[in-house]
């Protein structure tokens, strides 16, 4: 499965991962995230984003997502898509993100235009005057699990104090 790591605006990098955790009972294993500062020193980030991506990369590599093409996090995970199995997509949301934790064991390629899809599909006006959607809503058997059964039981089991 592809490692995952956020880089954004603080706190949003954080942020985005409870939201994941709270999604699926628990945190799927290999998510990272870097929160970037008003006050950082890019290059110590960049440095940081470079050990992260080695520790969460796996044998289909690892997707770097951050949140607004062009501003700091964005450039500092820039710096990654050189290296080699990385990819990088800005613009991350909710529905991207968890697209991609549920595609994290397909070709990293393939990866990266599933979490896209995910981003651009999870984007609907909603009022009583809007038409549904044109594109189905996605089924649970469009995503494979993020986590194998028994560690989503027993990360529930943990949280409800079990």
């Amino acid at each position: 499965m592809a490692g995952i790591l956020i880089i954004a605006h603080a706190p949003f990098a954080t942020a985005l991962r409870e939201c994941v955790a709270h999604i699926y009972g628990g945190l799927p294993a290999r998510i990272g995230v870097i929160d970037v500062t008003p006050d950082c020193d890019p290059a110590q980030i960049v440095a940081l984003a470079h050990s992260e991506v080695e520790r969460l990369k796996e044998d289909n590599g690892a997707l770097v997502m951050t949140d607004m093409f062009g501003a700091t996090p964005s450039n500092i995970a820039g710096r990654l898509a050189t290296l080699p199995d990385v990819r990088v997509v800005a613009g991350v949301n909710l529905p991207m993100l968890v697209r991609a934790v549920c595609y994290r064991a397909t070709p990293l390629d393939t990866l990266v235009d599933k979490a896209l899809a995910g981003a651009t599909k999870g984007i609907h006006a909603v009022g009583p005057a809007m038409p549904p959607p044109v594109a189905p809503i996605a089924s649970d058997a469009d995503c494979m699990p993020a986590l194998p059964p028994d560690s989503a039981l027993d990360a529930s089991s943990k949280a409800n104090g079990r």
